[in-house]
């Protein structure tokens, strides 16, 4: 991954710049990907491009790596469980924009709420 600068005029380019060939001589799996974030964020770098190709593993995902995947598939549903709660969603809001200007606060509603789920999900399944 690398931060791109465009030249004068080309704000962003979002998608595939080229893609891989299937037929003929100079077959190849690689493909040139440019992206533009839209999320809200902090970074002020939105514009990235990425080389991309075919990768076969070989191993086995560690036990470290099945518990993070775990992890992130939980804090993930519980995120959107969180914000289609329309039970909480006024007291998140008030509770997040109370935290937003403090140095260590959530800058972003979403990131906020990750940040409460992750860590009801660590305090509910701590980790050996």
């Amino acid at each position: 991954m690398a931060y791109v600068a465009w030249s004068a005029g080309i704000d962003y380019v979002s998608g595939a710049l080229s893609k891989p060939s299937r037929n003929g001589q100079h077959a190849c799996n690689k493909m040139l990907l440019g992206t533009h974030r839209q999320a809200p964020t902090t970074n002020d770098k939105c514009t990235y491009i990425y080389l991309r190709k075919k990768v076969k593993r070989n191993t086995a995902p560690s036990s470290n790596e099945l518990w993070a995947r775990t992890r992130f598939a939980a804090v993930a549903a519980a995120v959107k469980a969180r914000k289609e709660d329309l039970m909480n969603v006024n007291t998140d809001k008030q509770n997040f924009l109370a935290q937003k200007d403090d140095t260590n606060g959530k800058k972003t509603f979403k990131a906020y709420l990750w940040s409460i789920c992750a860590a009801a999900y660590d305090q509910a399944h701590p980790r050996n």
